[in-house]
């Protein structure tokens, strides 16, 4: 399954960046996030590996690493490993306009089970989409004050 959507926000990238990339931060919009953190060493770049717990049904316990990580522009990060999806990768990208940022939002993921995860997926979409306007909205809040 897949949803994108995007916010328009009052601030520049460089003041929404931060919201991508410290936890505490992170953890203030991402809502179904319950656990973000780094979990070697290297702490930004593509490669770094991340831990979250998420709630969206059962708690998911995911292995990610970031794909793509541009500062103040996008980043993508990709699960290498973790309990109840089969797939899951999330896009975030920064597009500056002229009253401050544009935000896309972008995650896809594949349930295990067969047909009956295609199903699953279709059943939750309008939910999960539900979850990303109140995580924009959220997004927004923190970055514009």
């Amino acid at each position: 399954m897949r949803i994108q959507k995007s916010i328009e926000i009052g601030a520049p990238p460089e003041r929404i960046w931060p919201f991508f990339t410290e936890p505490e931060k992170i953890l203030k919009w991402c809502i179904t996030f319950k656990k973000f953190e780094y979990t070697g060493e290297q702490r930004s770049g593509v490669g770094t590996p991340l831990y979250i717990e998420e709630k969206v049904g059962p708690l998911m316990k995911l292995n990610f690493e970031f794909t793509e990580w541009v500062e103040n522009e996008r980043l993508s990060f990709r699960m290498t490993s973790g309990t109840a999806v089969k797939a899951y990768e999330q896009r975030w990208t920064l597009e500056p306009t002229l009253s401050g940022s544009t935000f896309t939002f972008m995650e896809e993921f594949k349930l295990p089970f067969g047909i009956l995860g295609s199903f699953m997926e279709m059943a939750g979409k309008g939910r999960s989409g539900a979850y990303v306007d109140e995580m924009l909205g959220k997004l927004k809040s923190f970055a514009e004050a």
